[in-house]
């Protein structure tokens, strides 16, 4: 019904596209619906989903081949993204293992780095993190206080990292450290540190508002012995990388966001049809077809523009300004359709066992992170005005 209502998407029109969409749809509902509410009670997921989500090539899709990758193009990656959020799939990190860590490896890496990580991530026997946000520290990236005191051929590190995705399972991190007496942003280097290097602990899952089977917590580090060869491009170029890859990030939250407000209007369509209420069905009702008709139009409107991104970052064309109207928009619309669509399903909408509950839980948070929200308005509004305030 939905799917017949939107206009038919050119980013997804490719014999491919199409094919692995539907191995896709079979994977999700074979391996992963049936045990995400149990990865919800453990406040983690499986070691073994991801070595076969990898398997399925499903990981690390946009990598060249040669570094173990799929070696299609970004629009493969974003079609997984959107598929899982519209099932309403939180719990593997899957995203930012491959488009954010994996992305930085491939942009920045050395070949040793690429051939000892890539491959490995794409068979998900190797899982990645980026470690940067502390606990006085948020979207001030400059200010992070993790130290790396230089000792000739390696680094020590010190200092505590929070809110890191796949933090319980991952295997190896991307953590932005900070050189003492260098200028602000030049002193920030980014280190790829194993988290089996002694020093290194891991603290347990938070206990989040939403996205409950996602094995977030933070990583301490006591004089962690790190070798510079370690180092993801170059000493104090850790600020720019951060700044280069942040749009990407952005973008896969807008993507997800696209996703789970399509899967909240399926469900509540479903819903509305069958539920009762004064002997005919809820979607018999004028206010509930007005509410449908608002956010199917606001969903399409936002999966035009999304898609555009998406072309745009698969040639490397995509600009930070545009990521960050990309995230704003797309998790503020996503906030609202989810919001509207639970008030459809009335008391049982705010019941834990209705899938609705679980994305309004989780959906909250795609307007804090990647940035916030706030930050995103300042930096379309920077470039608004540039030149003239």
């Amino acid at each position: 019904m939905l799917s017949e209502l939107l206009v038919k998407r050119k980013i997804y029109e490719s014999q491919n596209h199409e094919l692995i969409s539907l191995m896709i749809d079979d994977f999700i509902k074979r391996e992963i619906l049936p045990l995400h509410s149990e990865w919800e009670k453990n406040a983690v997921v499986s070691r073994e989903i991801w070595k076969l989500t990898g398997a399925q090539g499903l990981l690390c899709i946009d990598v060249p081949e040669k570094y173990g990758g799929v070696g299609f193009d970004f629009t493969f990656s974003a079609l997984f993204i959107e598929k899982l959020a519209t099932y309403g799939i939180t719990g593997p990190g899957f995203s930012l293992h491959s488009d954010i860590v994996a992305n930085y490896i491939v942009n920045y890496g050395s070949e040793s780095q690429k051939y000892k990580y890539l491959p490995e991530m794409a068979k998900g026997t190797m899982i990645g993190a980026i470690a940067m946000t502390e606990p006085d520290c948020g979207s001030d990236l400059s200010n992070i206080t993790t130290t790396a005191v230089d000792h000739g051929s390696h680094y020590i590190v010190h200092g505590e990292k929070t809110f890191v995705t796949n933090g319980l399972l991952c295997d190896f991190a991307i953590v932005a450290v900070k050189t003492p007496n260098a200028s602000q942003k030049d002193s920030i280097t980014l280190l790829l540190i194993d988290t089996d290097t002694e020093g290194i602990q891991k603290g347990v899952p938070f206990k989040k508002l939403g996205m409950h089977a996602q094995d977030t917590c933070s990583l301490f580090f006591d004089n962690v012995k790190v070798p510079k060869t370690q180092i993801l491009f170059g000493e104090g170029k850790g600020f720019q990388l951060m700044m280069n890859e942040l749009s990407r990030e952005r973008l896969t939250i807008a993507i997800a966001s696209v996703g789970t407000a399509k899967g909240a209007i399926e469900e509540t369509i479903a819903y509305t049809t069958t539920r009762k209420a004064f002997k005919k069905p809820i979607a018999g009702f004028q206010n509930t077809q007005f509410k449908l008709a608002e956010c199917v139009s606001k969903l399409q409107i936002h999966q035009a523009f999304i898609d555009n991104c998406i072309e745009l970052e698969k040639n490397g064309a995509l600009s930070a300004e545009s990521a960050a109207i990309a995230k704003y928009s797309a998790s503020e619309m996503s906030t609202s359709i989810i919001d509207e669509c639970l008030q459809l399903f009335g008391g049982y909408g705010y019941m834990w066992e209705y899938p609705i509950s679980r994305r309004f839980a989780d959906n909250r948070v795609s307007k804090i992170y990647g940035g916030t929200n706030e930050i995103m308005k300042i930096l379309i509004a920077k470039k608004l005005l540039k030149g003239h305030i």
